[in-house]
């Protein structure tokens, strides 16, 4: 048998017996590839390294694993600057790897779910590469670009999640370019129909081959406000810094011009369609939004034309306590009924919950019953790496 064949049976293999609805109440396994198993030695976790450890997430019971951005990338995110959409980074394999890994997977009974950044892109990525050549290319609106102030300051007030300025100076199309996270993470042009159609290809690129859903970065960050209007600054009773760290003037603004913008949810109708043409597949959207959270989940994840399900930051802070479980789940049975939460108490982005909240040599305890607490509210459930019940 050649490889080529080899490759094309992968491909092609059955995935495990279709339930529409298996994402409901599913157990999830994070895996952040570049610290989970390094296969070749070279110090960074790989997806070779990942395929040999399916038979341990399978024997665990989970339904299904969710893969941290493997797609090419300079990395100055980790993975969540994407400079290719369709291809694996050197450091975590090869299309191949995916691909075998897909497979063993499936022949496990394990769903694959995997990032998607869209909400920007790496400012390596080719389309950006066009589009900052001038204001004429093909390309030169996918991307959200604004002129100066009279004065040359930034077109309004908007901030990055990771400080300073949403606005980054480009001195080749004299604009600024439009960034909520790094400078090199520039945003996409969401009104753009192009761009709609350029970033559901890339999906679609993946869901032919065999994976079962996504995980949505940043999933109310894809729109903006065309005006450009300035966001207001937040109400004392309002302030929350469960988006942003505490200590970033983020917080200060209530960030209704900047995300969270009504226009998102035709989009996200059009994500629904293209996985309603793959049964069985489904979506799991991240919202960053401190003052509204709740609320655009229900939006979100209401009915069967938007995502399947979403999770909020409710549980990735600090605090522990019965009251504050008391209040969150109340609040999202009242605000959300409809909705579909994703429940995770970690995740890449947060100190895990063992070091947030256990008292030191309880760890294996706590790990049990943050499981069983997990498990016991309603909505699915997002395990990270390495937090998997244990014993001493």
């Amino acid at each position: 048998m050649t490889a080529l064949t080899n490759m094309t049976e992968e491909r092609t293999a059955p995935k495990p017996e279709l339930d529409a609805d298996w994402w409901r109440g599913a157990v999830i396994y994070q895996i952040y590839p570049r610290s989970f198993q390094d296969q070749n030695g070279d110090g960074i976790g790989d997806l070779a390294g990942i395929t040999g450890r399916l038979e341990y997430v399978a024997d665990l019971g989970v339904d299904a694993i969710w893969l941290s951005p493997v797609f090419t990338s300079p990395m100055k995110d980790f993975g969540y600057d994407v400079s290719n959409y369709r291809d694996i980074d050197p450091s975590f394999g090869t299309l191949e790897d995916f691909d075998h890994l897909v497979h063993k997977a499936h022949s496990l009974g394990l769903k694959v779910i995997i990032d998607q950044v869209i909400s920007h892109s790496s400012d390596k990525h080719a389309w950006f590469a066009e589009s900052r050549q001038s204001r004429t290319n093909a390309r030169a609106d996918w991307y959200m670009w604004a002129d100066p102030k009279p004065d040359g300051t930034p077109p309004n007030n908007w901030l990055s999640i990771f400080g300073g300025s949403a606005w980054a100076w480009d001195s080749r199309r004299m604009q600024y370019y439009m960034h909520n996270f790094l400078v090199s993470q520039p945003d996409l042009n969401f009104h753009n129909p192009d761009v709609q159609e350029a970033v559901l290809g890339e999906m679609r690129f993946w869901l032919e081959r065999g994976v079962d859903g996504f995980r949505l970065d940043t999933v109310n960050f894809y729109f903006c406000s065309e005006g450009l209007e300035n966001n207001p600054v937040v109400k004392p009773e309002d302030f929350n810094a469960s988006t942003a760290p505490a200590v970033n003037p983020y917080n200060f603004q209530e960030h209704i011009y900047d995300k969270s913008r009504p226009e998102n949810l035709k989009f996200l109708e059009r994500v629904r369609a293209l996985m309603d043409q793959y049964p069985g597949t489904t979506t799991v959207g991240e919202i960053g939004d401190s003052q509204h959270q709740l609320e655009i989940m229900a939006q979100y994840t209401s009915g069967d034309d938007h995502l399947h399900m979403a999770y909020t930051f409710d549980y990735l802070g600090g605090e522990f306590s019965a009251e504050h479980f008391r209040a969150s789940i109340a609040s999202t049975e009242t605000k959300a009924p409809n909705g579909w939460i994703c429940l995770a108490f970690s995740n890449h982005d947060v100190v895990r919950h063992v070091s947030r909240w256990a008292v030191h040599g309880q760890e294996a305890a706590f790990t049990r019953l943050a499981a069983t607490l997990l498990l016991t509210m309603r909505g699915s459930v997002c395990l990270y790496q390495g937090e998997e019940p244990w014993t001493d």
